[in-house]
């Protein structure tokens, strides 16, 4: 399924949307974009890579496709909301600095507090490892094995202030196996996902939802 909402402007390969991708890991998931936006025709690209984790792999592929990366950890010298709000204070100067219009959550750990969604509305995007609403959290795979469900997926979505609660942009459903482990499963579905999420940013950079076809 495809819908779309959002509130960033149409781009095009000359002027293309300017994106951030926050990571939290491996990075492969940013990956996939990163080579996606290598097509002279793709109308967006990413500007910075902002990991809250230092020493990640994902800082290393960033690195290794010359894209900028900047780490962005919790300070262990505040408390409380105090830290939170201060080290998403802290990520939001990094997105003015490199003038970001849409967010892309790619492997990101972290839910972002309701204040930091409510001023990025419309241009903050996830990628979710099943059909959602169904078994949204951290355990997606463990979920849906558990349940005896046959099919599974992923789901790309706007980011607001629940857990992959936001308005569904595409989802691409994949057959859930009778041999499937959380593992074999996991790694069937970030084909998809490596495919679904660079279609999305293309539809939301040109305002044309039209070609989101995947299934």
């Amino acid at each position: 399924m495809a819908t779309s909402a959002g509130t960033t402007r149409v781009a095009t390969a000359e002027d293309p949307l300017r994106c951030a991708i926050l990571i939290s890991g491996s990075g492969s998931g940013m990956q996939a974009m990163l080579e996606h936006q290598q097509n002279p025709n793709c109308a967006h690209i990413t500007t910075v890579v902002v990991s809250n984790k230092s020493g990640v792999k994902g800082i290393e592929r960033a690195k290794n496709l010359d894209v900028p990366t900047v780490v962005v950890e919790i300070s262990p010298n505040i408390s409380g909301d105090e830290r939170r709000i201060a080290h998403e204070l802290e990520i939001e100067q990094v997105l003015f600095d490199y003038e970001v219009e849409l967010v892309i959550l790619s492997g990101y750990m972290r839910l972002l507090s309701s204040q930091f969604v409510e001023r990025w509305e419309g241009k903050i995007v996830n990628i979710h490892p099943s059909l959602l609403p169904d078994f949204p959290g951290a355990h997606a795979h463990r979920d849906v094995i558990a349940s005896g469900v046959k099919k599974s997926g992923c789901t790309v979505h706007y980011v607001d202030a629940g857990m992959d609660t936001g308005q569904i942009i595409a989802q691409c459903e994949v057959e859930v196996l009778p041999e499937d482990t959380e593992e074999t499963l996991a790694s069937r579905i970030k084909h998809f996902e490596h495919i679904l999420y660079p279609m999305v940013i293309d539809a939301i950079a040109s305002g044309d939802f039209s070609n989101l076809k995947v299934g």
